[in-house]
């Protein structure tokens, strides 16, 4: 079986996907990974086979206007008009991702193709790709909030209606991706049928084959997914063969008590030197030792280590799997991996979420008992997050129920899961 996997966005958000190229090749199959050309060493560091295209709206993230979104979750008439700008620079940008897509999808050169699959992100039409190459389209999502359920609201949709408009709250970003569409129809030889924006439907009308790579665990009750959705466990890579613990990190972890993690993701809003100020003055505040992960600078680190030098350590980066477990708690943003690692883990967490759907899985992490409640980002105290901090560190039931769920989503076996479903396609087929 020959898969094309098309993602796009930060690190965090292709490394689900990354896993899944290597949880294919692992199983005897040929996977192309087609990512931003700045996931290249991602790919590379795994020996997976990798297809660079433009970064997109990647290229956006010093935009003033990309951090002012983060910083506003798109709230208010700034939010608003933040969110507007970000849609209209990133269209021509996506334009370019998408040519590169193309090209990927029907090289014949490489010899990688022809494919039997092409499996894609939302905001890509990758469906309309595997329609020109005539073989199947599977979407795989990292966040509930693309398959309608009555069970909750849209976890993107900041604001909450009556219980009988949950199934509506999904319509608002269907349609937010027409435009993306656009840029398919213009670049493939495609009839302009009905429907063929909708990436859940297959060109025949019935459901699509849906991969969720995140847990069951985390949702509330009774989402209903239809036969066709597929919620495997979220998809984890591990660390790189060749990746070994920078001296300077082994000997902080032998020297002290297990210390907290405190890291952001690509998150930047628009002062990461206030975020380093709270920072500092929760770690005093809790007396803890930590481990702070500066990833695109949403924290500013300097005042930290000259402030803090005997009690926090600073990277630019390090493999989750092999960091989370030998910490106390884990504080986040609550983006959908490193929620997913975090609870892999088994630690206690806790979640600072600045935007898009970090607020649902905050919100979903206290619910399950594994979390105090969320700090957002745009109230954070050096108190409220020292308390916070505290909490996660000591309460013995909330570190009980954080092993608890450790346990339960190593059974679901997501990225294993996953291929098995893909397998079952190509049988179908044949």
């Amino acid at each position: 079986m020959k898969v094309l996997i098309l993602a796009h966005g930060t690190r965090g958000d292709v490394q689900p996907y990354a896993a899944l190229a290597l949880a294919l090749q692992r199983a005897g199959h040929q996977a192309v990974l087609a990512a931003p050309a700045a996931s290249a060493a991602l790919a590379e560091s795994h020996g997976l086979a990798f297809t660079p295209v433009h970064d997109g709206p990647n290229t956006l993230i010093d935009d003033p206007r990309i951090r002012q979104a983060i910083e506003t979750n798109y709230r208010g008439l700034a939010g608003k008009k933040a969110a507007l700008q970000v849609m209209r620079a990133s269209k021509p940008l996506m334009a370019r991702v998408f040519a590169d897509m193309v090209a990927a999808a029907f090289d014949t050169a490489s010899g990688t193709g022809p494919y039997d699959l092409v499996v894609h992100g939302p905001s890509i039409p990758g469906h309309r790709i595997a329609e020109e190459l005539g073989v199947p389209a599977v979407p795989a999502l990292l966040q509930p909030m693309w398959v309608p359920t009555d069970a909750f609201p849209n976890p993107m949709l900041p604001i909450r209606l009556p219980h009988r408009f949950n199934r509506a709250t999904y319509l608002p970003f269907k349609l937010m991706l027409r435009p993306f569409g656009a840029i398919a129809d213009k670049s493939l030889n495609l009839p302009n049928r009905r429907g063929r924006h909708d990436f859940l439907r297959r060109p025949d009308g019935g459901p699509a084959t849906v991969l969720h790579g995140f847990s069951r665990h985390l949702l509330p009750p009774g989402a209903g997914y239809p036969a066709s959705v597929h919620t495997t466990g979220f998809w984890y890579l591990p660390a790189a063969p060749a990746w070994t613990p920078p001296t300077e990190l082994t000997r902080f972890l032998e020297q002290g008590p297990p210390p907290v993690y405190i890291g952001f993701g690509s998150m930047a809003g628009t002062d990461p030197a206030r975020i380093g100020r709270i920072v500092a003055e929760a770690i005093t505040l809790a007396r803890v030792h930590a481990v702070v992960v500066s990833g695109w600078g949403g924290i500013a680190v300097d005042d930290l280590l000259d402030t803090l030098p005997d009690q926090v350590i600073a990277l630019k980066e390090a493999p989750h799997d092999w960091l989370f477990p030998r910490m106390a708690a884990i504080v986040h943003h609550g983006g959908s991996g490193t929620t997913g690692a975090a609870l892999a883990s088994g630690r206690p967490q806790v979640i600072c979420p600045f935007v898009a759907d970090q607020p649902f899985w905050a919100a979903r992490a206290h619910a399950a008992g594994i979390a105090p409640a969320p700090q957002p980002q745009r109230h954070l105290t050096p108190h409220g997050l020292a308390e916070a901090i505290g909490r996660a560190v000591t309460d013995p039931a909330m570190s009980k129920r954080a092993e608890q769920l450790a346990a339960a989503v190593s059974e679901e076996a997501g990225v294993t899961t996953a291929v098995t479903v893909l397998e079952s396609l190509t049988v179908r087929r044949t």
